[in-house]
């Protein structure tokens, strides 16, 4: 899966990504893994992170989002952090991410 960011993130990311879920019920869980390359408030780079979650049919629950140690370059390089993931209404995606960066 690719995806593009746009906002405070601007890139693209090519994503690893799988689910179990039944469909009648849309009861499941997912777990992704991201390359992310671009900008985060202006600093240019790579880095990776993982996602995933569980849901009982409308809601997200047992979520997990967090940088891989190590995977940032450029000046990304040193990235570390968590972050989320919000289900937009409209069925796009939101992301947030709470990171710390060397100075």
């Amino acid at each position: 899966m690719q995806k593009r960011f746009e906002g405070e993130i601007t890139g693209h990311s090519a994503t690893l990504f799988t689910y179990a879920l039944d469909h009648a019920t849309n009861v499941g869980g997912y777990v992704a893994m991201e390359s992310f390359e671009g900008a985060l408030h202006g600093r240019t780079g790579t880095f990776n992170f993982t996602h995933s979650a569980t849901t009982s049919g409308d809601d997200r629950k047992d979520e997990s989002f967090v940088i891989i140690p190590s995977s940032g370059t450029g000046q990304l390089t040193g990235i570390t952090g968590t972050g989320g993931l919000t289900d937009e209404s409209d069925g796009s995606h939101s992301i947030w991410f709470d990171y710390d960066l060397p100075a």
